[in-house]
């Protein structure tokens, strides 16, 4: 312990000497501590907020996707995930569809979410990033999400020209927040806003479309004005009760594959399923981004090598003084390999430090919620020693290598 002492007070006064040097040395590190901190505690608090969402709809909602974006055992269960079905409608869901699982026994209520396409325009200024959905008047409900001025649709506007609009379309299209009985041109129909929801977070239900700029219209309505050739991305349904949401899975299940001729090219999932699939996701894009961020820290291991490099050359005499009053190989090398690891340590715990800052920061000035975890910290911290140990070698044996001779010789 007293050995280690020393090696750390050396290499601590070594640091000192060159404040702004080692800072520099350490930049790639803290850089590297930051990167895979706070994107790892961004994934995991979105998958959190995701997971708070889903609870929030409640157990018995049944979703139905287009595309198969699960794989299952003989028994139904879950074991694996289709990613290149899972972003985005496919296309494989149709009214007709909607029509059977209307019929299926123990089914209470369902929304539908069509995609109608067409350029939504008011006073002649179009809709650039958006999409016009036609669902029911049980999507409300079903989604567990307010109107947050005037009212949603109603079974009574099917057939006629009402919306509800996002926030998004609401600024963009009218520049004011309530922009209630004013008119949306769409396929040459009027549409006069009945209401605006409030402001959507990321929500697993929405089909990689973003509800604050889309525009929602009686799914008759979109039905006529499409000719019936509307997308359907989504299917909400709501069982009868809680118990019963296992069975109404199969109904729809086996309803559904009769309809398709069959073809499983369809989803039906319950809640605990899409948290599970929706956090497998997040989980895999947050270590490959990761992954991606710890490529700094390795660039930070290069900047330590480089530097202790010149250091051992500017310190060969300090060696060869070390060496000839009894230094032996080993207690330089461990000299020089504590003091890349300082470095390294000193690095990473200011990274820690920045990322903290970091994350604060993004709670108070954006609707992030990064959850930083002591085990993320943890990580870290130990893959800057690692780091530090593994780029720390080199120099440390070629400092531990020198004759004394010739390091006594060096100018």
């Amino acid at each position: 312990m007293t050995l280690f002492h020393s090696y750390y007070r050396l290499a601590r006064e070594s640091i000192r000497l060159s404040r702004w040097r080692s800072l520099l040395t350490m930049l790639g590190i803290i850089i590297g501590v930051v990167s895979v901190i706070t994107i790892i505690s961004i994934g995991e608090g979105v998958k959190q907020e995701v997971s708070r969402q889903i609870q929030d709809f409640g157990p018995d909602l049944l979703i139905v996707r287009p595309g198969q974006t699960v794989n299952r055992d003989a028994a139904g269960n879950v074991i694996g995930i289709n990613l290149l079905n899972t972003f985005g409608p496919v296309g494989t869901l149709t009214d007709n569809d909607v029509k059977t699982i209307t019929g299926t026994e123990g089914v209470q209520k369902l929304a539908p979410l069509a995609i109608v396409n067409g350029i939504a325009q008011h006073d002649g200024k179009a809709l650039d990033s958006g999409v016009v959905i036609a669902t029911t008047s049980s999507f409300e409900e079903l989604l567990s999400h307010d109107t947050q001025f005037g009212e949603f649709l109603t079974n009574r506007d099917e057939g006629r020209f009402f919306a509800v609009i996002g926030q998004g379309v609401a600024e963009q299209l009218f520049e004011e927040n309530v922009p209630i009985g004013k008119s949306i041109e769409f396929r040459g129909e009027r549409f006069v806003v009945k209401g605006v929801f409030s402001e959507f977070k990321a929500t697993p239900f929405s089909g990689g479309v973003d509800f604050n700029n889309s525009i929602f219209i009686p799914y008759i309505t979109g039905k006529v004005l499409s000719d019936g050739a509307t997308q359907v991305i989504q299917i909400l349904v709501k069982p009868e009760d809680l118990t019963s949401v296992d069975a109404v899975q199969s109904s729809l299940k086996q309803n559904l594959l009769l309809a398709h001729g069959g073809q499983a090219n369809f989803t039906v999932l319950k809640q605990d399923e899409n948290l599970a699939i929706t956090n497998n996701i997040l989980t895999i894009l947050t270590a490959l981004v990761a992954a991606v961020a710890t490529v700094s820290l390795v660039v930070g291991g290069t900047s330590i090598m480089n530097i202790m490099l010149v250091s051992v050359t500017e310190r060969t005499q300090e060696i060869g003084i070390r060496k000839a009053v009894g230094a032996t190989n080993q207690q330089i090398l461990s000299q020089f390999l504590v003091e890349a690891v300082v470095l390294s340590v000193v690095g990473g715990v200011l990274g820690v430090i920045v990322s903290l800052l970091l994350n604060f920061g993004l709670r108070i000035t954006t609707d992030l919620r990064p959850a930083i975890s002591l085990s993320v910290i943890a990580i870290a911290l130990i893959l800057s020693v690692l780091v530090g140990v593994i780029f720390g070698v080199v120099p440390a044996l070629k400092a531990a290598r020198k004759h004394p001779i010739d390091a006594l010789r060096f100018e």
